[in-house]
């Protein structure tokens, strides 16, 4: 799946949560497919899970308190935001799944994989591969896979922490000791 990801293709794969809409966020027309499919407007940025905390760091600036939490929380369902090498202006939303296809994909990609769910926007999120087939069939999917891992649990959507500024901020979601749930969802 990382070659079609390479030419690019988007890929549903499973997560801890749900299944997720992937694609190499270095491909802009694969990114753009991801938003089409999704419905959502092109002002709401892409998370994307990575194979690993080096994946991470290779691509994201990772501070003190940023790699405190990623070593208590990842693999798991905890997306942090954090400036990007290339612009350390411009940030990126990752996370390092405790899924394991989501990692196996992160890592033959080599990069971090674009990671959205796979659902239309504002439609529940989905937990089986027939349901993704089913949803995103009469959609125009035409470089479009799916990566079987099976029935995922569901819950709540990974929890996002903004790490960009002075202390974490809690965007999506409760992470014990950090905040309480914030009132809007990014």
């Amino acid at each position: 799946m990382a070659g079609e990801l390479r030419s690019g293709a988007v890929v549903a794969f499973p997560t801890e949560t749900f299944y997720a809409l992937g694609a190499d966020p270095r491909s802009p027309e694969a990114v753009a497919e991801v938003f089409r499919l999704k419905g959502r407007p092109g002002d709401r940025r892409l998370p994307w899970i990575a194979a690993s905390r080096a994946q991470v760091e290779a691509v994201c600036v990772l501070p003190a308190q940023a790699a405190a939490l990623a070593d208590r929380c990842w693999p798991g369902p905890v997306t942090l935001v954090l400036p990007r090498r290339a612009d350390r202006e411009d940030t990126v939303a990752v996370r390092v799944s405790s899924h394991p296809l989501a990692r196996a994909l992160a890592a033959a990609l080599g990069h971090p994989v674009i990671s959205t769910s796979a659902n239309p926007t504002g439609a529940p999120p989905l937990t089986t591969a027939a349901e993704v087939r089913e949803t995103f069939a009469g959609r125009g999917a035409g470089s479009f896979r799916v990566l079987d891992g099976g029935r995922t649990p569901g819950g709540e959507p990974s929890v996002i922490v903004d790490m960009t500024g002075d202390s974490p901020r809690v965007l999506r979601g409760r992470l014990d000791g950090l905040g309480s749930e914030s009132p809007t969802a990014p």
